[in-house]
């Protein structure tokens, strides 16, 4: 809807010209006593405070004052942008993570209704402030007594998404240890290996898409930049990568289902993603989308009832599941667990899974039970 675009526009506009300010203030106090800048900075004065959300929510009163454009965009929804490039900051700080950056046209996607009215939804139709009613189709029934705190508007290549945040007083018991546990290993050859010899391949979804989305690619170098063919090529990339991102979810959506259906606990690996991502696989691992498969499987244990715990993911290849002992390291190419110890012989991905399920039981006070 073009009201939504120039929404999004404005926040991005918002989001820009609040970080332009920190980031001008912070490269005034970089400069050293002795030396100046190689580049031009903004002579910020020393008695002047960090720019902070209170300050620049302030700032945004006096600019809606003077700016229309800023005007004709609920206050809420601005100051919700503003929030997150807070949120940004603090993860920098916490977190590690790197310096927030500027968003180039299109690459804001998101804002926020963080208040609703009285009784926002009506006969499939949201009521969304300073816009009105707004007809969407809904996915899923508002459980009885739930009441609807805020909205994301969502932008996708495929069309405008609602996501709706309910407040629902119901207390949630806790999932305890119970019934039948199952340890899980993951892996690129096999995506998932069960403690019980369940092996499952791993679909490869963006390798398998690679060479349409490379022909694709090359429609959208030909054509001039900002053309309407442009556009129209470019809207096709972002269908397939929709397409593609889809099926990996819907994938993984229904291997959770079938693990929890014999489970009442399962424990899998708390891997390193990030490094995984980093080396020299990281494309496949990226494919694979491990941290994906995992919150999915854990959403999927609480609705299910079924308790899941992370584990240490130390060593698990290196070790006899059937006797404790260290094997030690095995090379990609060996898939074939056998400890010269005891001469317990399996497969690599399940000796793996039975010693993460080895690890949970001991964590949740389980007694370990040895394979012979």
């Amino acid at each position: 809807m073009p009201i939504f675009e120039d929404w999004l526009e404005q926040c991005r506009r918002v989001y820009n010209y609040a970080l332009a300010e920190r980031k001008d203030w912070f490269k005034s106090r970089s400069c050293q006593i002795n030396a100046c800048s190689l580049r031009s900075e903004y002579i910020i004065p020393a008695d002047k405070p960090r720019p902070t959300y209170v300050s620049q929510c302030k700032g945004l009163t006096q600019a809606r004052a003077t700016i229309p454009t800023l005007k004709a965009v609920q206050v809420h929804v601005l100051q919700q942008t503003l929030k997150r490039l807070e949120r940004a900051f603090v993860s920098m700080w916490e977190q590690k993570h790197g310096f927030p950056r500027f968003k180039k046209v299109g690459a804001m996607r998101s804002f926020v209704f963080p208040q609703m009215g009285v009784e926002p939804i009506k006969n499939s139709a949201v009521k969304l402030p300073k816009i009105g009613w707004v007809k969407f189709r809904q996915s899923r029934l508002i459980p009885h007594g739930a009441a609807l705190k805020q909205v994301r508007l969502v932008r996708r290549i495929s069309g405008w998404y609602a996501m709706l945040t309910l407040q629902w007083d119901v207390s949630i018991p806790d999932v305890v240890p119970h019934g039948n546990p199952i340890g899980i290993d993951v892996g690129l050859t096999n995506f998932i290996a069960t403690s019980n010899g369940l092996l499952t391949k791993r679909q490869r979804f963006f390798v398998d898409a690679e060479r349409q989305l490379k022909l694709l690619q090359q429609c959208v170098s030909r054509k001039r930049i900002g053309s309407n063919n442009w556009k129209k090529a470019q809207k096709k990339v972002a269908l397939l990568h929709e397409y593609v991102a889809n099926c990996r979810k819907d994938w993984h959506r229904k291997l959770s289902h079938q693990i929890c259906n014999d489970a009442g606990m399962v424990f899998v690996e708390d891997l390193n993603l990030v490094g995984l991502s980093r080396g020299m696989l990281g494309q496949h691992c990226l494919d694979a989308v491990f941290g994906q498969f995992f919150t999915i499987l854990e959403q999927t244990c609480f609705k299910r009832g079924v308790y899941f715990q992370k584990v240490d993911a130390k060593k698990t290849s290196q070790i006899c599941p059937n006797c404790g002992t260290e094997t030690g390291k095995k090379e990609l190419s060996e898939r074939t667990h056998s400890c010269s110890n005891c001469g317990y012989t399996t497969d690599r991905d399940v000796a793996a899974a039975q010693v993460v399920l080895q690890r949970g039981l001991a964590a949740v006070g389980h007694t370990v039970k040895m394979l012979g």
